[in-house]
């Protein structure tokens, strides 16, 4: 039996699951918070000084949580840009956010290449406020000094596994990771060193980028570090989804990836097309409004949560007795209409009940991922199992809802650090085919995650008319504006 441990990096915190590389039974678990200082706000991308997330992990691994540990594999959060000098010093705190101010740079460089047609062909992504390509356009325009300094450019699982290494002369990352970069192509497995110099204003050193079962080094004590990867990429690993299955997450904003076997270039922006950490690709297509329309229709009712939100839901039927919400309270991505606000359809006297709007908020939440889920099918992803994830996935409302809706079985894994877990699995990869133990093209095939299982069953009628009044509300109301 070999010992492996997966490290997950999230904005806030430092986890570590240490696992059987053989089973992936976690064996113990480490955590610690992201220390506070390290970060500032002002309406800009969020500066945070990496050297944090080395004292969080520090903590997080303390009392000999690693001992006996062989490989450890990195996932960290996605679009964290850390840009090096000649010597590897950071010129400024690593980049981890996105703003509104940020919006103005994705529009200078769709512009600059020639539209969102030309990014989509070139990277499989449009420019967004977020991603690291756009973070160098904001820091060429706002720190010219800094830019011009800039001779490196890592992102956050890339600089934590350099760190982990002894700052090596070579750097590394992953498919994953570099898919999300905005010049890197997951089609064509290469960088865009033209956009980087379109961005930046001159060109950058770049990571390599490792297969997925490569190793990106070994430290002096022996201790294998696998390549690393995004937060997402590693969740998905983690959760060991396959070819057929789409992972749907609730947050505020809302969010569906797939496995698919090619990249998917898609003009209109919808779909980010991202590489996995298995060798195929992982289309994403995200919505700006999830939870928080459910938290806005609990405010309106005075509901004190969401348990209390979903108890009330369930008092009405399917359908709301004709009330339908579009909750796109923050504008919204998929369709793309920045500048709209939310609808409310199909007032009556008879639907103008509190449990009716609370159901019509679990079902306009839904129907918004069913039209992303529509986006990936519409392309040829074949998605016949629906991972369920965030907290609202437990909500009675939303299990009852999401089966006859999304049109497929609904699974509902147990909480747990499905990223930290994903690069556990990587790090067990390539700790077996560094030994000649595992073939490198496979994977190791580890313990599922226990789960609700939901299917749709007599109801599927039920939720295809439910949909169908949805979408008639929103062809009414923002006509053309959806094509997946």
């Amino acid at each position: 039996m070999g010992i492996v441990a997966g490290l997950d990096s999230a904005p806030d915190f430092t986890r570590i699951v240490v696992c059987d590389s053989d089973t992936g039974a976690v064996l113990r678990q480490g955590y610690a918070p992201h220390p506070l200082d390290g970060a500032e706000g002002g309406g800009r991308p969020s500066d945070v000084d990496p050297q944090a997330w080395l004292l969080s992990l520090g903590e997080a691994a303390g009392g000999g949580l690693l001992e006996g540990v062989q490989a450890i594999g990195v996932s960290a959060q996605q679009n964290g840009l850390v840009p090096l000098d000649p010597q590897g010093n950071t010129v400024r705190p690593a980049m981890v956010g996105g703003d509104k101010r940020a919006q103005v740079s994705a529009a200078d460089l769709i512009d600059a290449l020639g539209g969102r047609e030309a990014w989509a062909q070139a990277v499989g992504s449009v420019p967004q406020a977020a991603q690291p390509v756009t973070k160098l356009r904001w820091l060429s325009k706002t720190e010219p000094d800094a830019a011009r300094r800039t001779s490196m450019l890592l992102q956050a699982h890339d600089w934590l596994v350099w760190q982990l290494l002894g700052r090596p002369v070579r750097r590394t990352t992953d498919r994953g990771g570099a898919s999300a970069t905005g010049y890197w192509s997951a089609a064509t497995g290469a960088y865009r060193q033209d956009l980087v110099e379109l961005a930046l204003g001159h060109q950058a050193g770049l990571p390599d980028v490792l297969g997925p079962s490569e190793a990106a080094g070994t430290t002096p004590e022996g201790l294998l570090i696998s390549a690393g990867t995004g937060e997402t990429m590693a969740a998905a690993f983690g959760l060991g989804i396959g070819l057929g299955d789409a992972v749907v997450s609730l947050g505020a904003s809302g969010s569906v990836m797939a496995v698919h076997v090619e990249a998917l270039a898609d003009s209109t922006g919808m779909i980010t097309s991202l590489a996995d950490a298995t060798g195929m690709h992982l289309p994403v297509v995200t919505t700006l409004n999830a939870v928080r329309a459910l938290r806005g229709a609990a405010e309106l009712l005075g509901v004190p949560d969401l348990e209390g939100l979903s108890e009330l839901a369930m008092k009405s039927t399917p359908g709301s007795h004709g009330l339908v919400l579009l909750p796109y309270l923050e504008g919204e991505r998929t369709p793309n209409l920045p500048h709209t606000a939310g609808t409310l359809a199909g007032l009556r006297r008879e639907s103008m009940k509190p449990e009716h709007l609370a159901r019509a908020a679990f079902e306009g939440m839904l129907c918004g991922l069913a039209d992303a889920l529509d986006v990936l099918r519409g392309r040829g992803v074949d998605v016949r199992r629906i991972f369920l994830l965030g907290q609202a996935a437990e909500l009675p409302a939303v299990q009852a809802v999401a089966p006859a809706l999304f049109g497929a079985q609904v699974v509902v894994p147990q909480p747990a650090d499905y990223a930290a877990l994903g690069a556990a699995r990587q790090a067990a990869w390539a700790l077996g085919a560094a030994r000649g133990t595992l073939d490198p093209r496979t994977p190791p095939l580890w313990q599922g995650p226990v789960a609700q299982v939901l299917e749709p069953g007599d109801e599927l009628a039920v939720g295809q008319a439910v949909r169908q009044q949805y979408v008639t509300v929103r062809e009414q109301a923002h006509p053309g504006a959806f094509r997946a």
